[in-house]
């Protein structure tokens, strides 16, 4: 569970030596730190010694502005040294953020699945935030605690060697009760970050689905369970703060201890005349000095058993690989349309039946293909396959005559686009949310874009145009506005393939004519795959394709089915027109209520009326 040393190191290295000048300069100040805090007791037992010595009052005036010059310089130096730390924290823990969140945005949907968003959002933030301190201050107020631990040792034992003997048993012994205590309570750390996240996760979870929530009337099972989470996060936080507690209360009782027998000692050696009154004073105040130092250290090795956990759970992270991997095969460069096949493709999400059963289907170049099937009938997991949100696990999936495994996944999905209900908009202004942030694209190749969907006026109607900012929820915006904006949006991308997952089914008539049109301009020589809810939805297509639980229930070229009274197609073309019924789902469930026990909707066809091109369910082309 626990980081190993290189795992630190690497850390360290990845993210500090880029910030060498910064790193150096903070390296000499906390020496120069150091020096002074040691320095100026000094100049403090030569006042006393002058004093006792009967000087006059120049030499004491002298004495006393080189101690107020020091200490100056010991708050300037300490002011610049957080600065300095804070920024080189700031820096490394944003760039770790980075890091994370590109690494996760590279991961498959199967890891996305097995992780809610709100405890990514804890190891990307959270856990980072721990490692800020680590990043800043860990190596340098740990060095320079035990540098100036061992300053104040030396300059002791040029006192008198039997004072600094007696501390340096005891500083040793604190260390070691106190390092000993804080890998106690490693465990209970882990535990803690572990529950925050939990309650990260849930949150995030039940503010998604707040609507629902309160709808169904769950809003105190929900309370009840955010209740739970905060109890156990709130136990583990409070035995991990007791164990620390333990390993510090222990460790200060052997400083303290040393420091009662060090100012024993001091007083013995002065009433015998061994040492000096300023140097009494000198023992007395490096004792205090030793406190500041050590109690740092204790500190830092607190803070270390949190950034451990942290840095394993980050480092886990980094070292998470995605299960579908980058292609190395070279980059198409197809025109606008792009050739699809599947054989014989079988793929489940998990260790259950399969969602979808040896589908095969082929469309070429600018055809489109409307997928019918009931909801979980797998029509979306087709979509998944082909962005390789998932690999397929049987079969195989071909797009522009290349196995999917082979294609560079970033251009893979720039070759393909999909409008779906569900608008993603972006807290910027609208050409950006055209572009996705891509400045190289010029304004008058949006406007032509607009202009070819038929959107100019849209846009134009907006506030201040292309500089309008979209905020709030869905950007402000309508459904149709929105749907509108992601079709200029795919309109720039230009892609070969496009998905349609029911994109108008929400929208008014005027809207959705409105939106058609710009469907009919955006297909244009490119292929389609639209995924209907709605049997209207696929006046449009080429060729149709019905799923029945994974399986491949009835394909062939529209046309032909809905001519052939005997295709399933035809009869739920039938059913839709005289049963007042639109979806699929519906369309479907009125079949089943009016035809014969164990009967299907229309007797199968051989699969030659098709062209060859239709399959009975469980039947492979």
């Amino acid at each position: 569970m626990f980081p190993s040393t290189h795992r630190f190191t690497g850390l360290l290295r990845r993210y500090l030596l880029p910030q060498w000048p910064q790193t150096t300069l903070l390296a000499l100040l906390f020496c120069a730190g150091i020096g002074l805090q040691l320095y100026t007791p000094q100049v403090l037992r030569r006042f006393i010694d002058t004093v006792q010595a009967g000087a006059t009052m120049d030499p004491l005036l002298r004495v006393a502005l080189l101690f107020l010059g020091v200490a100056v310089a010991q708050r300037v130096v300490a002011i610049a040294g957080a600065y300095v730390s804070q920024n080189v924290a700031w820096v490394a823990t944003n760039g770790l953020r980075r890091d994370l969140a590109r690494h996760v945005l590279k991961l498959d949907m199967s890891f996305h699945n097995a992780h809610t968003p709100g405890e990514l959002v804890e190891r990307i933030d959270g856990d980072v935030d721990r490692l800020a301190n680590f990043f800043s201050e860990f190596l340098f107020q740990v060095v320079g605690g035990l540098l100036l631990t061992v300053g104040v040792l030396a300059l002791l034992w040029l006192e008198d060697w039997r004072l600094a003997a007696v501390l340096a048993l005891f500083v040793a012994a604190y260390v070691v009760v106190h390092t000993r205590g804080q890998q106690m309570a490693a465990p209970y750390w882990a535990q803690e970050r572990q529950s925050s996240a939990e309650l990260m996760g849930f949150v995030e979870e039940r503010i998604a689905g707040a609507r629902d929530i309160h709808t169904s009337g769950a809003a105190s099972f929900t309370l009840r369970r955010f209740y739970e989470l905060l109890r156990n996060r709130t136990w583990q936080a409070l035995r991990a703060d007791v164990m620390t507690d333990v390993g510090w209360t222990i460790s200060k009782v052997f400083y303290e201890l040393g420091t009662v027998t060090s100012m024993a000692l001091g007083a013995f050696l002065f009433y015998q005349g061994a040492i000096s009154l300023g140097a009494v004073y000198l023992v007395l105040h490096y004792l205090g000095m030793l406190n500041g130092p050590l109690n740092r250290i204790a500190d830092q090795l607190e803070d270390l058993q949190r950034a451990r956990i942290a840095i394993a759970r980050v480092t886990a992270l980094l070292a998470t690989q995605p299960q579908v991997l980058d292609g190395a095969g070279p980059t198409p460069q197809s025109g606008r349309g792009l050739d699809v096949a599947f054989d014989r493709v079988v793929f489940g999400y998990g260790e259950g039946a399969p969602v979808l059963r040896r589908v095969s289907f082929q469309l070429a170049p600018g055809e489109v293909l409307g997928l019918l099937g009931r909801t979980g009938s797998g029509k979306s997991t087709i979509s998944r396959l082909l962005f390789r949100l998932y690999d397929a696990h049987e079969g195989s999936i071909r797009v522009d005559g290349l196995d999917l495994r082979q294609w560079q996944i970033a251009a893979l999905r720039q070759r393909i686009g999909m409008v779906t209900q569900e608008v993603q908009i972006f807290p910027a202004s609208v050409r950006d949310n055209l572009t996705l942030f891509d400045a190289s694209i010029s304004d008058a190749v949006i406007w032509d874009a607009l202009r070819t969907l038929g959107l100019a006026a849209w846009a134009e109607s907006l506030p201040q145009g292309l500089e309008t900012i979209l905020s709030g929820e869905g950007g402000g915006l309508s459904a149709g506005e929105g749907q509108l904006l992601t079709l200029a949006r795919l309109f720039l991308k230009d892609p070969g393939l496009v998905i349609l997952d029911e994109a108008s089914s929400r929208l008014d008539p005027a809207t959705e004519q409105q939106l058609e049109r710009a469907l009919d301009r955006l297909l244009a020589g490119r292929t389609a795959i639209i995924i209907a809810h709605r049997l209207s939805t696929v006046q449009r297509a080429d060729q149709v394709l019905m799923l029945e639980e994974g399986a491949v229930k009835e394909y062939g070229p529209a046309a032909t089915l809905a001519a052939n009274p005997a295709s399933i197609y035809a009869g739920l073309l039938q059913l839709a027109a005289t049963g007042g019924v639109e979806t699929i789902d519906q369309i479907f469930d009125s079949a089943a209520s009016i035809a014969p026990e164990g009967a299907q909707l229309a007797p199968a066809l051989p699969s030659s009326t098709i062209h060859g091109q239709f399959a009975t369910q469980g039947a492979p082309i």
